[in-house]
């Protein structure tokens, strides 16, 4: 496995070691002892999996309390995904990385705690699964509204269409009137 830095501290790209041959192919795309190695958490508590169509966006999505690391990855289509530092304390607050993950890269992107998360999707439909170091919780749900001047994520949004967006999306807030970490 291979582990690239992604430009903000503590988001990773992981290139999984994958073996193909005429039938296909098979990778790992979780092995506890190597993730812990690489100094990714050991500990999953939930795994998600959701189907989006061109054009969605989804997040930008964080929790206060039961704060949650993600594991993620696409196993059909291509997104866009993005974190963004939401830790005041940090130096790079504000920032954000985005990373094409698809079918066919195999890429994952780990997300720690402390970040605000989300994807749009690139192709007719993606499929994106990820891991999450503790549970869903609605009440402490934080959401940042996906086009934040402040934060100036440079989305490669379909010409001339806005994004899909869920009613709670729509609702996010600018990252200076939101709720942040220290």
């Amino acid at each position: 496995m291979n582990i690239i830095p992604a430009g903000l501290p503590g988001v990773m790209i992981i290139e999984p070691r994958v073996f193909g041959d005429a039938r296909g192919f098979f990778f790992e795309s979780w092995n506890e002892k190597a993730f812990a190695q690489a100094g990714l958490p050991a500990r999953f508590v939930q795994d998600n999996h959701s189907l989006s169509a061109r054009g969605t966006l989804r997040g930008l999505h964080y929790q206060m309390q039961q704060t949650q690391g993600k594991l993620v990855r696409v196993v059909a289509g291509e997104v866009f995904d993005v974190a963004v530092d939401v830790r005041r304390s940090s130096p790079t607050f504000g920032k954000w990385v985005g990373v094409t993950l698809s079918a066919a890269n195999k890429r994952m992107l780990w997300v720690p705690e402390g970040f605000a998360h989300g994807f749009y999707v690139v192709s007719e439909q993606a499929e994106f699964l990820y891991k999450c170091t503790d549970f869903y919780d609605p009440a402490s749900e934080r959401t940042l509204i996906w086009d934040d001047p402040q934060v100036g994520i440079q989305w490669p949004l379909q010409a001339g269409m806005q994004p899909l967006l869920s009613p709670k999306d729509l609702q996010g807030r600018r990252l200076a009137d939101a709720e942040t970490f220290p």
